[in-house]
């Protein structure tokens, strides 16, 4: 009875769709029958795929116009998929789906195929790039269809709403990049699902609320969540996660310094955990992280004195403290370290700093409490706060677990293509720290096999400013792609009804360098970042590269 009443949706829709073309060969008898049923399709297309997916109906019951031929069923669900797309898009000023017509959906700008992973005899779509679009609208649920896809990268455009469940299909999704749009709501746990994911990229959207604990006993290698709305304290299971990148800069973070950050000794190169609320005292154990080469805990409320096994950090270039309430005396190991240019411990109360520190590359002491230095806070102020003495017991934090985290459940990796994609050589990263994103540029008409795209890292949107500095951003607009003219279609396709897209809004213009000027001023690094991460593991489908987005420089 139950199968019954679901049936009957499904055959009401027939029934429409029956009436509607009775309706249109009484106005327009000149029409030919492909021609109508290519209206009725673009019509019904959306809710016969919701009854396909609700009732399990057989894949023939969603009928394409004859005159569309598609080489293999993947290309023709990617046909569906990237059509319910392309009508949930309101805003496309840089026209990146004006050839999104017809059914050769691997010429579509920003779409790239390759061959199956699981059948070497048949083309699938394996890569969306969309970055720096400046697109508007929402993603659609029929995106699931893309079973096949390994890459999913639209940073830098105004998509909003919320990630759909269906990405639970993504099964071979390996990077997520997300960033720099309008998404909100709570943390997209459909992520969870993805068994392939290496790579997140969340930053600069709206998301808000708790992390999932699962986030970190994921077999991710690179999380990049800065510049949201979440708030809370870090979760025991921090320490699990096998990262070597991971930022969670300017969110709302409290509680105590995660302790269990040194279980990612084996694994983890930069920590970034700058402007937050984390009030506590630095553990000793911090002198195990030996790969570190970027530890940022700036613009925090963290208490006590610096610890000396920050000396043992022997691969440490750059190290940035200020902006809490430290205190004692700066440990000489710290500044002997090797290959350490870049200290920042200003706006503390340190009373005492080895010599060794004033002959770093670039350093800042300013705003502490020493002697013989310039810009030093008031007697006064020093006074009253080394008047109190701290005990890090009164935090009552967790104390440091020597156990290692229980390895991840990793999938064995794809094979690799049978033939090596053919791309230019990408362009470099940039020199300097205060201006990470390089001028971007569209990919060229895609090949058979995708390019290995390589994108700098999204530049930031327009937020308040917080209360702590951050620097100076200036990010040029993207220049727009070289105009070529879309394919022509394999046959006549009606332009789709506009569909109502599920948030509202007028494309702005594109927004002017920001640059944010609160009172103190931020350190200056004037040496280059250190290199973005290189992964040993392939890249469905593409081997031996680094991460498309590669992280971002110490400064935002």
């Amino acid at each position: 009875m139950k199968a019954k009443t679901h049936i009957l949706p499904f055959f009401a829709t027939l029934t429409l769709i029956c009436l509607t073309t009775a309706q249109h060969h009484s106005f327009s008898s000149n029409a030919g029958p492909r021609d109508l049923q290519t209206i009725h399709i673009k019509q019904s297309q959306r809710q016969l795929l919701h009854y396909r997916e609700e009732l399990d109906i057989e894949d023939e019951y969603l009928m394409l116009p004859a005159c569309l031929k598609f080489d293999n069923p993947r290309l023709r669900s990617a046909y569906i998929a990237l059509q319910a797309w392309k009508l949930a898009i309101i805003s496309d000023p840089l026209n990146l789906t004006s050839n999104w017509v017809g059914s050769d959906v691997c010429n579509y700008t920003g779409v790239f195929c390759a061959t199956s992973l699981d059948n070497s005899s048949i083309q699938t779509v394996a890569g969306i790039d969309l970055n720096h679009g400046d697109m508007a609208g929402h993603l659609v649920a029929e995106l699931g269809l893309l079973t096949d896809i390994a890459l999913f990268h639209v940073n830098s455009n105004r998509f909003c709403g919320k990630v759909p469940k269906s990405f639970k299909k993504l099964k071979l999704l390996y990077e997520l990049d997300l960033s720099n749009n309008r998404f909100a709501g709570r943390f997209p746990y459909v992520v969870l699902d993805l068994p392939k994911l290496k790579y997140l990229d969340l930053r600069f959207n709206e998301f808000e609320g708790d992390l999932p604990k699962e986030l970190f006993d994921k077999d991710l290698d690179a999380i990049f969540i800065n510049h949201n709305r979440f708030a809370l304290e870090l979760p025991d299971n921090f320490g699990n996660s096998p990262v070597s990148v991971i930022v969670l800069a300017n969110n709302k973070f409290h509680g105590c310094f995660p302790t269990s950050l040194v279980n990612m000794s084996k694994t983890l190169n930069e920590v970034i955990l700058m402007n937050n609320g984390l009030r506590s005292c630095l553990p000793r154990e911090i002198g195990l992280l030996k790969k570190v080469t970027v530890f940022d805990a700036s613009n925090n409320k963290l208490f006590g004195s610096l610890p000396d096994n920050i000396g043992e950090m022997e691969s440490l270039e750059l190290l940035n403290v200020a902006h809490n309430m430290l205190s004692g005396n700066i440990p000489g190991s710290v500044c002997l370290l090797p290959h350490l240019k870049n200290f920042s411990y200003a706006y503390n109360f340190f009373t005492g700093e080895p010599p060794a520190c004033l002959d770093l590359e670039n350093f800042d002491d300013g705003r502490n409490c020493l002697r013989n230095r310039p810009k030093q806070r008031s007697t006064l102020q020093c006074k009253v706060f080394l008047s109190r003495p701290v005990k890090c017991e009164a935090f009552k934090c967790h104390k440091f677990d020597p156990s290692p985290p229980p390895p991840p459940v990793t999938s064995p990796p794809p094979p690799p293509p049978q033939s090596p994609p053919p791309p230019p050589p990408s362009p470099a990263p940039p020199s300097a720290l205060p201006s990470p994103p390089p001028p971007s540029s569209m990919p060229p008409p895609p090949p058979i096999h995708p390019p290995p795209p390589f994108y700098s890292p999204p530049p930031p949107p327009n937020p308040p400013p917080p209360p702590p500095p951050p620097p100076i951003y200036q990010s040029p607009p993207p220049p727009p792609p070289p105009n070529s003219p879309p394919p022509p279609p394999s046959c006549a396709e009606p332009p789709p009804p506009p569909s109502p897209p599920p948030c509202h809004e007028q494309p702005p213009p594109p927004s002017p360098p920001v640059q944010y000027l609160p009172p103190p001023p931020p350190p200056v690094y004037n040496s280059p970042p250190p290199p973005a991460p290189v992964y040993n593991g392939p890249l469905p489908p593409i081997n031996g590269i680094p991460y498309a987005s590669p992280p971002p420089p110490p400064l935002y």
